[in-house]
């Protein structure tokens, strides 16, 4: 196993709520137990804990998850409170100090607030504090969430390049079918990012707890490999699991990545959850942009959507409708409508002025 020095640990609803009867604070302990040992050999962790909205339900005594959105909202802020609590108690007996992150898709949308994310959780690292991560779910909307703690655990895997993303579920591991459904099913111990067949050995319902499901696991482990990490799935309630883990010991499902680590920038463009507007490009540009690794020009623009500003993130979609790339625009969507279909040799003329000959900068650009 490759030596390792970053971890990210994603614990599920589930797991940390008992199913929903009040948090598993034995779980909570053991987890913390061997989160020290593995700090005490120098590495560093940062822990993503789902669980606020379970919790929040099982203190206010709600027996199911509430669909309107304010009282998810009411059950985070209830729950928040003794998730982070248990943490800090588990941690103090071993000396170390807990820290709170709650993040919002907006906190890693927004260039310079990534930036800011990025540099205090590394501090925190540097300093020996566990930070535990969650969504802001008080503050949150439908429109701009993660979705799920899953898709949150991946890009704070990215955001601070960590070595290895343990996703800890219910389950061993990844089946090629719901080994719940199908007495047949086949464990799956380890793929490469890749492999298009782990969608489809994903597919199958959440939990009633957490929004996720192994899905959302399968889509996590490809955006965690983006920035080179290996991405773990296991069973959290397994005696001494993340040592076993460290040794190289154990049951679960390991998904490598297939590609060399992407740059920060570019994990950042990769990452974006939302995009302002859709460039639609003809079959020469979708050449340029993935066979020869070209910016894209406005005259393979056919059509523009959406109403976007200068800098803003725009998916690039080929003819048949697919998002091959995305980017940062340096033109706003008016201007790129204007100038779609044109040279760049026309843009000053058509436009008056001219920024940049390229309306995406292979730099700005991403391949999906």
């Amino acid at each position: 196993m490759r030596q390792e020095r970053r971890w990210v640990v994603k614990v599920g609803s589930s797991l940390i709520t008992a199913e929903g009867r009040g948090l598993d604070r034995d779980l909570i302990r053991a987890w913390s137990d061997q989160i020290a040992r593995l700090l005490e050999t120098g590495m560093e962790l940062v822990l993503v804990s789902s669980g606020a909205v379970a919790e929040g339900m099982a203190r206010l005594g709600w027996r199911r998850r509430p669909h309107a959105l304010h009282e998810l909202q009411a059950a985070a802020a209830v729950g928040q409170m003794g998730v982070i609590q248990a943490y800090e108690e588990s941690f103090r007996r071993h000396g170390r100090h807990t820290a709170q992150i709650l993040l919002t898709h907006e906190d890693l949308a927004h260039r310079t607030r990534y930036l800011n994310a990025r540099s205090t959780l590394r501090t925190l690292l540097g300093l020996g504090v566990v930070p535990v991560v969650n969504e802001n779910d008080t503050v949150t909307t439908d429109e701009i969430r993660f979705g799920d703690n899953d898709t949150l655990a991946a890009l704070v895997t990215n955001l601070i390049e960590a070595d290895r993303l343990v996703l800890l579920t219910d389950q061993a591991g990844m089946y090629d079918r719901d080994p719940r459904r199908h007495s047949d099913a086949r464990f799956i111990a380890s793929a490469h990012a890749d492999d298009p067949r782990l969608e489809e050995w994903a597919q199958g319902g959440a939990g009633t707890l957490g929004r996720g499901g192994m899905l959302t696991k399968v889509l996590a482990a490809k955006r965690a490999a983006r920035s080179g990490a290996v991405t773990v799935i296991a069973d959290g309630r397994e005696a001494d699991i993340l040592d076993k883990i460290r040794r190289g010991d154990f049951r679960g499902t390991v998904i490598e990545p297939t590609q060399g680590r992407l740059s920060a920038r570019k994990q950042w463009l990769a990452g974006q959850l939302q995009v302002r507007g859709r460039l639609h490009l003809d079959d020469g540009a979708v050449r340029a942009l993935q066979e020869r690794g070209g910016s894209l020009l406005p005259v393979g623009v056919t059509r523009v959507e959406g109403d976007f500003q200068r800098g803003e993130v725009v998916a690039c979609v080929d003819p048949q409708g697919r998002e091959i790339a995305r980017g940062l625009v340096n033109y706003d969507a008016a201007e790129a409508a204007r100038i779609q279909g044109r040279p760049s040799g026309e843009i000053e003329s058509i436009l008056g002025y001219v920024d940049e000959p390229e309306l995406i900068h292979r730099d700005d650009l991403i391949l999906l």
